[in-house]
């Protein structure tokens, strides 16, 4: 199947970002992901075949899944029927609102840009760790560690202190006991499914006219534990010592080989990347749905350990 990495629909567009491409549709929004792959903050020319439908099912699978721990913008997939065949699978009808300026991500394991920090100050975001853990340890309890909304540039990790004076306590103590709630119901979820949830990132918005603090109800937006915002990672390699992603981590892996300095223009993807990183996409979404999400041999075999 060909990459959609473009979109170009006969509505006013709302918004662009690295992965999704978004539209006004009456009062609400026409959210569609698309194929385009992002590392490092650097969107590449080559996409990801069948990524998108990944993202969004996913995404309609846990905001349907999740909705009583707390409410969010989706309102349905049925999109209207004149839009062009390849939107279908890949598109959701979400409410407006308004984006609050933190990245909520809790990790329940150590890896990654927090494992990078433990090692130079046995903290994470100003929170101290228990001496001894290595790359992928399952941390004592998980802990919320929440990151700048950067419109450029990178994301930069902050304290609970900085955080708080970003969006006030009432905004923050939310955020922190509902990310925390999904992490919780989310990781013994992938679990069941031979899935370990490494860590996640949650994104959160103001609902004008809902109820809360000054009128305002706070839902979750954007996208919900999928392979982008999420690590997961294969439990049965997890058990035996090893961490088997089903996520973008492999293309980071990969491009942490190359020598790119991280900085535009990114290198060209080799066709087994691709085709790796797909099935990686495809087998997540099969492990925690139950079911495939197409028949064909793209998603055949699993992925090379």
């Amino acid at each position: 199947m060909e990459a959609i990495t473009q979109t170009r629909l006969e509505l006013p567009a709302f918004a662009k970002g690295k992965v999704r491409d978004t539209y006004e549709l009456d009062n609400n929004l026409l959210m569609v992901s698309t194929d385009r792959l992002s590392a490092f903050d650097v969107v590449f020319k080559e996409g990801i075949p069948y990524k998108g439908q990944v993202l969004n099912g996913l995404s309609i699978f846990w905001f349907l899944k999740t909705s009583d721990i707390v409410k969010n913008h989706f309102i349905t997939d049925a999109i209207p029927a004149n839009l062009p065949e390849y939107v279908q699978k890949r598109a959701m009808i979400v409410s407006r609102a308004k984006p609050i300026a933190l990245e909520c991500i809790v990790r329940g394991y150590i890896t990654g840009s927090a494992w990078k920090e433990y090692k130079e100050s046995g903290k994470v975001c100003g929170i101290e760790l228990p001496k001894g853990l290595g790359d992928g340890s399952e941390l004592p309890h998980p802990i919320f560690t929440p990151s700048t909304k950067a419109k450029k540039g990178h994301d930069r990790n902050i304290m609970e202190e900085e955080a708080r004076k970003i969006v006030g306590d009432f905004t923050y103590d939310f955020l922190k006991e509902k990310s925390l709630e999904m992490y919780h119901f989310a990781k013994n979820y992938a679990k069941k499914c031979g899935l370990v949830l490494a860590d996640t990132k949650l994104e959160f918005g103001h609902y004008e006219n809902g109820n809360g603090e000054n009128g305002r109800r706070i839902i979750l937006i954007d996208e919900l534990l999928t392979p982008d915002s999420s690590r997961y990672w294969l439990k049965e390699e997890y058990d035996k010592g090893k961490l088997v992603s089903l996520d973008k981590q492999f293309v980071r892996d990969y491009l942490e080989k190359t020598g790119w300095n991280k900085s535009p223009p990114p290198p060209a993807l080799p066709p087994d990347v691709i085709e790796n990183t797909s099935k990686r996409y495809l087998q997540a979404y099969r492990m925690l749905m139950g079911r495939k999400l197409i028949e064909d041999n793209a998603e055949a075999s699993s992925v090379q350990i």
